[in-house]
């Protein structure tokens, strides 16, 4: 998939696939904003949430179920589609299903994974760690390219700062323009504050600042 040179990177959906009725009207109301304006939207949804902060948390409805619900939203609205994957198994498996397959933050380390996710074909947008340098969020895109694939985006969600806090430090930006690869801004998990008690918590109101800082630096989507 060739991101266009004239229209900024859109990545909006769900951050979960909690039903067919819930993902089908976000993606109608998503529709309808972006029609608007000169952008190139990719829909998110993860069809299952396995790093969730407690044992209790709502995790999925069952992968299959959540997989097609994402594959009738792609055909619906004519839109390319995202989702998480966390082992090499369901590399294949949502592959099958969407067009980009993104690399939770926690797992961008992971070779074997990435090495899974650059077998299927699509692309890889792969989320710097919180714990990473900017640089090194290119190793990772260095194996899924030496892995025979070089549809890779890297996405910036803020670095730990504390034990329940993240900052965005936006010389990353720059860096990670540097090797080549589109560069994304997750404005949303940038505010995160992780592990707020049984769930992660956050600050929503710094979004629409973030998000426009990160446009000033340059980036490629959002």
């Amino acid at each position: 998939m060739q991101l266009p040179d004239d229209r900024l990177l859109v990545i909006a959906g769900p951050c979960l696939v909690e039903s067919r009725d819930i993902a089908m009207r976000t993606a109608e109301h998503v529709k309808r904003v972006v029609d608007e304006l000169p952008v190139f939207w990719v829909f998110k949804g993860s069809y299952r949430k396995a790093n969730r902060t407690s044992a209790g948390a709502f995790q999925g409805i069952g992968d299959i179920e959540a997989l097609e619900i994402l594959r009738e939203v792609a055909r619906t609205f004519d839109i390319p589609v995202l989702t998480d994957i966390h082992t090499d198994a369901e590399a294949a498996l949502a592959a099958d299903y969407v067009d980009v397959l993104q690399i939770p933050a926690f797992l961008s380390r992971q070779t074997s994974l990435l090495e899974a996710a650059a077998a299927t074909g699509k692309v890889v947008n792969i989320k710097k760690a919180q714990f990473m340098a900017p640089e090194d969020v290119v190793k990772a895109a260095a194996k899924v390219v030496q892995a025979g694939n070089d549809h890779v985006w890297l996405t910036e969600r803020g670095t730990s700062f504390g034990y329940h806090d993240l900052v965005v430090d936006f010389r990353g930006l720059v860096t990670m323009r540097q090797s080549g690869f589109p560069v994304i801004f997750d404005a949303t998990h940038s505010v995160q504050q992780p592990s707020a008690g049984a769930s992660s918590g956050g600050r929503p109101e710094f979004i629409p600042a973030l998000a426009r800082a990160a446009a000033a630096v340059g980036i490629d989507g959002l």
